[in-house]
This record gives structure tokens, sequence and C-alpha cells, in this order.
């Protein structure tokens, strides 16, 4: 296996995992939000779960679709290092449940994120991909499903440049 896509392959599943806790600290700080939250969480960690999966069982045998994860491995050591460092800050001063929505709706419309997306939504015939995606089942469309419950729940959705 290729030591990059390896490096690669763990990056993008501590990245579920990293959003995953940021879901569940949610989920513990907004009581009128949990179950929200933990759906969500539950969801990245399933996310993490089927990387893991690919790299076991799949990347041996050069078989992992290498279009689920992002292609740049400084980025998701970035958005890791601030994903831990939003983590703990908001252990020590919990944020407002506007800006927790926000924060989530924007990480959801990361690069990284939006790339495990637009795999699980794209058209193929390809037997490997369609194993992976018969596996994440529902567990997509996070960002609009965040945006929606901001809206039916009067949070207001910052723009870009706010």
């Amino acid at each position: 296996m290729d030591k990059d896509f390896t490096l690669l392959m763990e990056e993008s599943t501590n990245l579920e995992l990293n959003v995953a806790d940021l879901y569940l600290l949610f989920n513990s700080l907004f009581p009128e939000d949990s179950n929200f939250w933990w759906e969500l969480a539950l969801e990245e960690k399933s996310h993490a779960a089927l990387i893991r999966s690919g790299k076991d069982f799949f990347e041996p045998k050069n078989q992992f679709p290498h279009d689920l994860l992002a292609d740049s491995l400084q980025t998701l050591k970035d958005i890791n290092s601030k994903l831990n460092l939003l983590i703990k800050k908001y252990k020590d001063t919990s944020p407002s449940r506007e800006e927790a929505f926000n924060i989530a709706f924007k990480l959801e419309n990361s690069a990284s994120e939006l790339h495990y997306q637009n795999f699980m939504s794209k058209e193929t015939s390809s037997r490997i991909d369609n194993i992976f995606k018969q596996l994440n089942k529902d567990d997509k469309d996070h960002a609009m499903r965040i945006c929606s419950y901001m809206e039916n729940h009067g949070i207001p959705l910052q723009s870009k440049n706010g």
C-alpha cells in the first residue's frame, strides 16, 4: 500500500472522528438539540468505520475508491488541528447555540467533507463504489440537514463573511 495514501486514509479517519467528537460535545452542551447532534455524531463515526474497513479490506487489493478521500494530506492535517483546538476551547468555554450550528454548517461545507459527500452522491457503475455507498446508506447530506434544522428552529445562518 502506498505510504502517502495510507496517511491520507488515517488523516481522513481522524477527521471523521474529530467531527464526531465535536458533535458529541454539542450534544452535551445543547440538550434541546441533543438528538440531532447525537445522530450526526454516530454518522460521522460510521464514516470513520467505513474508511477503516476500506483500508483493511479493499486497499490491500488496490480496490479502495481513492476519490472517496480528499486530495490534500496537509489540508486534512490542518483541519484536524483546528478541530482539536476548537474542541478544547469549547470544553472550556461553551459556544452559543447559534455559533455551534454555524460552525457545524461551515465544517460540513469544507473541502474535505464535501469530497466525501460528492463521492456518495455521484453516479457510478463500479461494484466497489456501490458497496461503499450501500454501507453509507442515509448517512449523508449533513450540511443540508444542518441548514434545514437551523431554519426549522429559528437559528440564523451566518453569511460566509460573518
